[in-house]
């Protein structure tokens, strides 16, 4: 892999870990904060709408100022919303604390392309790989953010203030490896072309089958893990170390596929992939409802971070199908605005549903909108044989 891609996975391993900080830390905060216990998870939520709402126009000022500038301000955006973060803490301001992780969130929204710059950096066959070995960050970030939750929760008098930051100077860190980046080509060969509309892009089985792989896969993966603290720690009184545990758990499971789910995909074919992150999806809502153990909370949790990176990392191998020269910007922002829009809707939703009708519930929720991805690759495979 060339530098641009193992400096973008150093990069991803800073700045992704601001995710699993809000994920743990959030609904926990969020539940002593906010004025309605329904309200607990809209800290985590309100960092992916941040996302859901920048991704559109962070993905074409790409277009216009390069990679390289808009990492760098993403970075900065990111050390914004950390400060006002532990801010609305130390206030004890629920309102602010939300509005921080919103910025988290915009900031998240730059760190998403980091993928699609890796594809950028190498030859099409390479792409999977590429985009896969971004995500390894995560890894690293699934350590990164739950032990600066735990370890640093009481370094100040208010809990939780230290996180946060701490969090601020990962974004500074990560400013300074930005100023490496080579940028590529791919900007001014964007510039040239409009391409089709993207009505007639989207109408394409191939790109229904990498939207809706790597959406719904988002939206089932946040829907359940945004509510799994909550239920743990609140609703089944496990600890905070186990919650921890579990937790950290998921966020390695998303990322440690990485080292294989690229060459699976070249192998195999993104089709079967998406088929086995189907089947992780469902064996881990199955192992959920059965019971709620720390055992059980455990193992679902390990097959949903499965799951969601088969589901992501081959819808994002197959969108690049779906474009040619001069369309990438559109696409790519069409992708990120329904991928990050749906994830906020199951962010938001999942403390209102947990809260109101039960943790069974909302596993079983989930099951109609992996049923639509298999329609969707029923549909593509279809279009191949014929």
């Amino acid at each position: 892999m060339p530098f641009n891609v193992w400096l973008l996975m150093l990069c991803a391993a800073c700045a992704m870990s601001a995710a699993p900080l809000v994920v743990f830390s959030g609904g926990i905060v969020g539940n002593a904060l906010a004025p309605s216990s329904a309200l607990a998870s809209l800290p985590i939520a309100s960092m992916v709408v941040g996302t859901a709402i920048a991704v559109i126009p962070v993905s074409l000022l790409m277009g216009v100022i390069g990679r390289k500038l808009a990492f760098m301000l993403g970075s900065g955006i990111s050390i914004a919303g950390s400060l006002l973060t532990a801010f609305g803490i130390n206030q004890q301001n629920f309102w602010w604390f939300c509005a921080g992780t919103f910025l988290l969130g915009a900031g998240l929204a730059f760190v998403q392309q980091y993928r699609f710059a890796a594809m950028e950096s190498v030859s099409p066959p390479q792409m999977p790989t590429a985009a896969s070995t971004v995500l390894l960050g995560g890894l690293i970030a699934a350590v990164i953010g739950p032990e600066l939750a735990l370890r640093s929760k009481d370094s100040f008098e208010t809990e939780f203030v230290g996180p946060f930051l701490w969090l601020a100077l990962i974004y500074a860190f990560c400013i300074a490896l930005l100023f490496l980046f080579r940028e590529t080509k791919s900007k001014k060969v964007h510039q040239k072309t409009e391409g089709r509309a993207l009505i007639q892009i989207a109408k394409q089985p191939v790109f229904l089958l990498a939207v809706s792989s790597a959406a719904i896969g988002y939206a089932v993966m946040s829907f359940i893990m945004t509510a799994t603290p909550m239920s743990m720690h609140i609703h089944s009184g496990h600890s905070l170390e186990d919650t921890k545990w579990v937790i950290q758990s998921h966020i390695m499971a998303m990322f440690i596929p990485s080292f294989f789910s690229g060459r699976l995909i070249s192998k195999f074919g993104p089709e079967r992939v998406i088929v086995a992150g189907l089947i992780a999806f469902a064996m881990c809502i199955l192992i959920a409802v059965i019971d709620r153990s720390l055992l059980h909370y455990w193992f679902a949790l390990i097959l949903l971070g499965v799951g969601w990176n088969f589901l992501f990392v081959a819808g994002t191998s197959l969108l690049p199908q779906s474009y040619q020269i001069g369309e990438a910007s559109k696409a790519q922002a069409a992708n990120e605005f329904i991928v990050f829009g749906l994830q906020a809707l199951a962010s938001l939703s999942a403390g209102w549903i947990l809260f109101s009708y039960g943790w069974q519930t909302l596993l079983l929720v989930s099951i109609p909108l992996l049923l639509l991805v298999l329609l969707s690759l029923i549909n593509h495979s279809k279009l191949l044989r014929t």
